[in-house]
């Protein structure tokens, strides 16, 4: 049985490195199960998952040219086939900044542009003063 890619195989744990575990397959081949392979959630310590001697079943994810094996342990795990969400009613979008008013002209949208802007300016000027500490900010 050669190692094909996809393929789920087991395999006995012969060495731990701080970045994933070296996996012996069938036929004497070695692949190194990354860190982040290992298990679902966060692994710290590969320790608290494996041991050497183990037997685990992996699934190959790569083959490189050079004949380095890249497999997988939380892949070759049959994850549960999670419910289908119901689709969510569409909502009509607005944005209240791009509003298009009905009958609205250049000079009244540019006037409306500038009061936006404006005020925007002056609530920002206002609470940076603030931190600064500049006029009109507050001593306590």
């Amino acid at each position: 049985m050669s190692i094909e890619v996809g393929s789920k195989v087991q395999g006995k744990v012969t060495g731990i490195t701080n970045f994933g575990a070296f996996v012996e397959l069938p036929e004497g081949a070695t692949g190194l199960v990354h860190i982040s392979e290992v298990a679902d959630n966060y692994v710290k310590d590969i320790n608290e998952h494996l041991k050497v001697g183990e037997e685990v079943t992996v699934k190959v994810m790569n083959v490189e040219k050079d004949g380095k094996i890249g497999l997988s342990i939380r892949k070759a795990k049959d994850q549960p086939e999670r419910p289908q969400r119901p689709q969510r009613p569409q909502r009509p979008r607005s944005n209240k900044a791009n509003d298009i008013r009905p009958k609205e002209n250049f000079e009244q949208k540019m006037a409306r542009f500038l009061k936006d802007s404006e005020d925007r300016l002056t609530s920002l000027k206002r609470h940076t003063e603030s931190k600064r500490g500049g006029r009109g900010a507050k001593r306590g």
